[in-house]
């Protein structure tokens, strides 16, 4: 069965159809307790993270080829040890050398991670695993104790944020999945968007009366014409909280997104915004609610300005070919043997498709963020683009 509204799109099954009818009751339900109507940041809240009911923690696949999309890690292992490169170099100017992942997906990256730093013989003390998800917490133990099970007496997993911080901090499409507020200038007037109820869910744009949001749509708008994007205090707030904690050590954010010149850009003026939902992308934030994924793109200038008022540096920023490039992936691949063989050509074009300006490689960014003076950067050797942000 196809949907009518996206007809190139499979339709759920009966099971999954109930499920999304009953996030959308209880996106109604929320939208009568708050006098008919939520902003978009309450509603992606409340579709991705509802427990029981939201996309990331209500029980069904997300990630790899059987789930709505592909993340660098599951793309192949070569992705990991090439991160481990800088992993390693940031716990080698720490004490307590510690490894803190947010959002760890399958669970596959910290396992391939700790696999490479063990071959280094630069294991951390501790790997610990920030995960809202039950469900996701489970598939990650499971993947880990299959794929790194000498290792994973090292990782642990916490409900919060630690105190404190020594070591390295991985941030890998975490920023994306952060519900932010979708602002819109029309006629010179300000308005939030939100999600109103009639005989479906619908866009409702309200005057805008946050002083706060406005000041910064203000800042970082288009200075003329229509226009509306995204505005993510809580996402600065989660990079600026981290990096509080941070002792000694930095912040590795990988994501997709923008400085802060382009993602504001005059033509690109309907926001960033994107659904995903089994393999395929989609500008629908109605489609299937608590099945489909909901994402926006980083502003990686807030992102960096977030840490340095956590007391942080920016380190470095680069696409994440130049960034994968210079901590060894091609020297990865070389050790895959043969290049004729079939597992050597399966990895070579998993790295094209991480690499290429065409797939991921251009659109995908790594920022550094560093407390310590003495860490060796070797994934911004090739390129550093830290006066675009």
């Amino acid at each position: 069965m196809i949907s009518p509204r996206h007809p190139s799109l499979p339709e759920p099954d009966a099971q999954a159809r109930e499920h999304s009818a009953r996030v959308v009751a209880s996106v109604r339900t929320g939208i009568g307790q708050e006098g008919g109507w939520i902003s978009f940041a309450r509603y992606m809240q409340r579709v991705l993270y509802t427990p029981g009911l939201g996309y990331y923690v209500a029980g069904a696949a997300k990630f790899g080829r059987g789930g709505d999309f592909v993340t660098a890690p599951e793309t192949t292992p070569l992705f990991a040890q090439a991160l481990a490169v800088q992993v390693a170099a940031i716990l080698a100017a720490t004490a307590k050398r510690e490894i803190v992942e947010f959002g760890a997906g399958s669970g596959i990256l910290a396992a391939d991670v700790l696999n490479a730093l063990a071959r280094h013989d630069a294991l951390p003390s501790r790997y610990a695993v920030v995960e809202v998800s039950p469900e996701l917490r489970e598939r990650q133990q499971a993947v880990i104790a299959k794929n790194a099970p000498e290792h994973i007496a090292r990782v642990a997993w916490l409900d919060a944020l630690p105190a404190t911080i020594d070591g390295a901090v991985v941030m890998n499409e975490v920023l994306d999945a952060i519900p932010p507020h979708i602002l819109a200038r029309k006629n010179s007037e300000w308005f939030e968007r939100g999600i109103a109820a009639g005989e479906t869910l619908r866009w409702d744009d309200r005057p805008l009366q946050d002083a706060a949001l406005r000041e910064l749509a203000a800042e970082r708008f288009p200075e003329a014409g229509d226009y509306v994007s995204e505005i993510n205090p809580a996402a600065e707030a989660l990079v600026e909280d981290v990096g509080r904690r941070i002792t000694k050590g930095a912040m590795l954010v990988l994501d997709y997104g923008f400085p802060q010149a382009e993602y504001y850009h005059a033509q690109r003026n309907e926001g960033t915004l994107m659904g995903h939902y089994r393999h395929h992308a989609h500008a629908d934030p109605f489609l299937w609610p608590g099945l489909s994924d909901l994402t926006a793109h980083v502003d990686f200038t807030a992102m960096a300005l977030a840490g340095e008022r956590a007391g942080m540096q920016v380190a470095g920023y680069a696409p994440q070919a130049a960034f994968l490039l210079g901590c060894g992936i091609l020297d990865r691949l070389r050790e895959c043997g043969d290049p004729t063989s079939v597992a050597y050509l399966r990895e070579a074009a998993a790295v094209h498709r991480l690499t290429s300006p065409a797939e991921m490689g251009e659109l995908f960014k790594v920022l550094a963020l560093a407390k310590c003076e003495d860490i060796k950067w070797p994934g911004f050797a090739v390129t550093d683009r830290s006066h675009r942000l």
